[in-house]
C-alpha cells in the first residue's frame, strides 16, 4: 500500500512539473541589461500560478523619468490590464513576484509608475512575455 502511494505521489509530481512552462522576459531598450521569466503551472482549481523572476532590473527611480517603483500587470485577450501589485527589487537588482490568476491567455508586463496603485498603467513598459496556454 505504502508503495502504491509513494509510486502515485512519484506521477502526480512528475504530471504538475510537466505542466509547468517557462516564457523569457523581454526587456525595453531603457532597462538593456534586464532579464527573467515567468514560471506559469496551474494549481488545484486550474487557476494559473505564475511566478516571476527578474535580474539586473535598474532601481525605478534612475528611470527616465524616474519611477516611484514597478507595477506588475496581467492584460488578458481583449481585456484591461489590471495592477497584480508592485515588483520590489533588492539591493542586487533582483525581483521575484508570484500570484494566481483564472487567466489562461495573456499578456503580463511591467511598467515604471508613480503611483503603485495606477488603475490602468501609464509608465515606461519595462519587461514584457505573453502566455499562451
Amino acid at each position: 500500500m505504502r508503495k502504491l502511494f509513494t509510486i502515485c505521489l512519484t506521477l502526480a509530481l512528475l504530471a504538475t512539473v510537466a505542466l509547468a512552462k517557462k516564457y523569457p522576459l523581454t526587456a525595453a531598450s531603457i532597462v538593456p541589461g534586464a532579464r527573467g521569466d515567468v514560471d506559469i503551472s496551474k494549481d488545484n482549481n486550474g487557476n494559473t500560478k505564475l511566478k516571476m523572476k527578474v535580474q539586473h532590473l535598474a532601481n525605478a527611480e534612475n528611470l527616465t523619468p524616474p519611477a516611484a517603483g514597478y507595477v506588475i500587470w496581467l492584460q488578458g485577450r481583449g481585456g484591461d490590464a489590471e495592477n497584480q501589485g508592485q515588483l520590489k527589487v533588492d539591493r542586487n537588482l533582483e525581483a521575484s513576484f508570484e500570484t494566481v490568476t483564472p487567466l489562461k491567455s495573456f499578456d503580463v508586463f511591467v511598467t515604471g509608475e508613480q503611483d503603485l496603485k495606477a488603475k490602468s498603467p501609464s509608465g515606461l513598459e519595462v519587461l514584457k512575455a505573453t502566455i499562451q496556454q
